[in-house]
Protein backbone atom coordinates (compact mmCIF):
# COMPACT_ATOMS: atom_id res chain seq x y z
CA UNK A 1 0.00 0.00 0.00
CA UNK A 2 1.32 3.53 -1.19
CA UNK A 3 -0.68 5.86 1.38
CA UNK A 4 -0.95 5.39 4.75
CA UNK A 5 -3.75 3.59 6.17
CA UNK A 6 -4.31 7.06 8.10
CA UNK A 7 -4.12 9.21 5.09
CA UNK A 8 -6.73 6.87 3.33
CA UNK A 9 -8.57 6.30 6.21
CA UNK A 10 -9.27 10.75 5.86
CA UNK A 11 -9.55 10.80 2.43
CA UNK A 12 -12.24 8.60 2.78
CA UNK A 13 -14.11 10.84 5.63
CA UNK A 14 -13.19 13.64 3.17
CA UNK A 15 -14.95 12.75 0.30
CA UNK A 16 -18.02 11.32 2.57
CA UNK A 17 -18.29 14.94 4.03
CA UNK A 18 -18.13 16.32 0.61
CA UNK A 19 -20.46 14.72 -1.74
CA UNK A 20 -22.46 13.20 1.28
CA UNK A 21 -23.17 15.68 4.09
CA UNK A 22 -25.94 13.92 5.76
CA UNK A 23 -23.71 10.61 6.05
CA UNK A 24 -20.57 12.84 6.78
CA UNK A 25 -22.23 14.33 9.95
CA UNK A 26 -22.93 11.04 11.40
CA UNK A 27 -19.38 9.81 10.51
CA UNK A 28 -17.86 12.43 12.74
CA UNK A 29 -19.15 10.06 15.67
CA UNK A 30 -17.16 7.29 14.70
CA UNK A 31 -13.93 6.50 14.50
CA UNK A 32 -12.68 4.98 11.06
CA UNK A 33 -9.88 2.40 10.58
CA UNK A 34 -8.29 0.61 7.79
CA UNK A 35 -8.36 -2.69 8.48
CA UNK A 36 -5.71 -4.66 6.45
CA UNK A 37 -6.59 -8.78 5.89
CA UNK A 38 -3.70 -11.15 4.76
CA UNK A 39 -4.56 -13.78 2.45
CA UNK A 40 -1.43 -15.50 2.02
CA UNK A 41 -1.07 -18.27 5.11
CA UNK A 42 2.48 -18.69 4.33
CA UNK A 43 3.56 -15.35 4.28
CA UNK A 44 5.81 -15.76 1.37
CA UNK A 45 6.61 -12.23 -0.51
CA UNK A 46 6.17 -13.97 -3.87
CA UNK A 47 2.75 -14.80 -3.17
CA UNK A 48 1.99 -11.54 -0.75
CA UNK A 49 -1.47 -10.38 -1.02
CA UNK A 50 -3.33 -8.21 1.50
CA UNK A 51 -6.92 -7.02 1.51
CA UNK A 52 -7.85 -3.38 2.51
CA UNK A 53 -11.47 -3.11 4.58
CA UNK A 54 -12.69 0.14 6.24
CA UNK A 55 -13.85 -0.65 9.61
CA UNK A 56 -16.40 2.10 10.82
CA UNK A 57 -16.87 1.99 15.02
CA UNK A 58 -20.34 3.65 15.89
CA UNK A 59 -21.94 4.04 19.12
CA UNK A 60 -25.66 3.01 20.18
CA UNK A 61 -26.91 6.23 19.57
CA UNK A 62 -26.25 6.61 15.68
CA UNK A 63 -26.08 2.95 15.10
CA UNK A 64 -29.75 2.50 13.15
CA UNK A 65 -29.07 6.18 10.94
CA UNK A 66 -25.60 5.08 9.90
CA UNK A 67 -26.71 1.66 8.61
CA UNK A 68 -29.25 3.54 7.11
CA UNK A 69 -26.75 5.16 5.25
CA UNK A 70 -24.29 1.89 4.49
CA UNK A 71 -24.70 1.64 0.60
CA UNK A 72 -23.07 5.19 0.67
CA UNK A 73 -20.32 4.07 2.76
CA UNK A 74 -19.74 0.86 0.78
CA UNK A 75 -20.10 2.44 -2.62
CA UNK A 76 -17.40 5.13 -1.60
CA UNK A 77 -14.90 2.57 0.10
CA UNK A 78 -15.06 0.22 -3.31
CA UNK A 79 -14.86 3.22 -5.38
CA UNK A 80 -11.52 3.89 -3.35
CA UNK A 81 -10.17 -0.07 -3.99
CA UNK A 82 -10.90 -0.78 -0.47
CA UNK A 83 -12.90 -4.99 -0.36
CA UNK A 84 -15.20 -3.75 2.01
CA UNK A 85 -17.17 -1.54 4.91
CA UNK A 86 -17.45 -3.05 8.13
CA UNK A 87 -19.32 -1.50 10.99
CA UNK A 88 -18.83 -2.83 14.47
CA UNK A 89 -20.82 -1.42 17.82
CA UNK A 90 -18.07 0.11 19.68
CA UNK A 91 -20.52 0.10 22.70
CA UNK A 92 -20.40 -3.66 22.60
CA UNK A 93 -16.68 -3.66 21.50
CA UNK A 94 -15.52 -2.18 24.92
CA UNK A 95 -18.16 -3.95 27.07
CA UNK A 96 -17.07 -7.44 25.81
CA UNK A 97 -15.51 -9.29 28.13
CA UNK A 98 -13.68 -11.65 25.89
CA UNK A 99 -12.34 -8.85 23.80
CA UNK A 100 -8.57 -8.54 23.85
CA UNK A 101 -8.43 -5.38 22.65
CA UNK A 102 -7.30 -3.54 25.61
CA UNK A 103 -4.60 -5.82 26.06
CA UNK A 104 -3.02 -5.52 22.67
CA UNK A 105 -3.64 -2.08 21.59
CA UNK A 106 -4.55 0.07 24.53
CA UNK A 107 -4.59 3.45 22.43
CA UNK A 108 -7.29 1.95 20.21
CA UNK A 109 -9.17 0.64 23.15
CA UNK A 110 -9.08 4.12 25.16
CA UNK A 111 -10.21 5.39 21.49
CA UNK A 112 -13.11 3.22 21.44
CA UNK A 113 -14.16 3.87 25.04
CA UNK A 114 -14.22 7.77 24.26
CA UNK A 115 -16.66 6.93 21.12
CA UNK A 116 -18.82 4.88 23.07
CA UNK A 117 -18.96 7.94 25.92
CA UNK A 118 -19.46 10.58 23.73
CA UNK A 119 -22.88 12.09 24.40
CA UNK A 120 -23.31 14.49 21.56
Amino acid sequence: MMISGEKLAQEYINVINNYYPIAGKLLRHCLVKILRLNTNRNRTKRNHKDHYYLGIYYTDRIGSRLLEQQDIFKDTAENMGLVEVVFLNANHLVKDPYSKIKQQDFRFWLELCWIANEEN
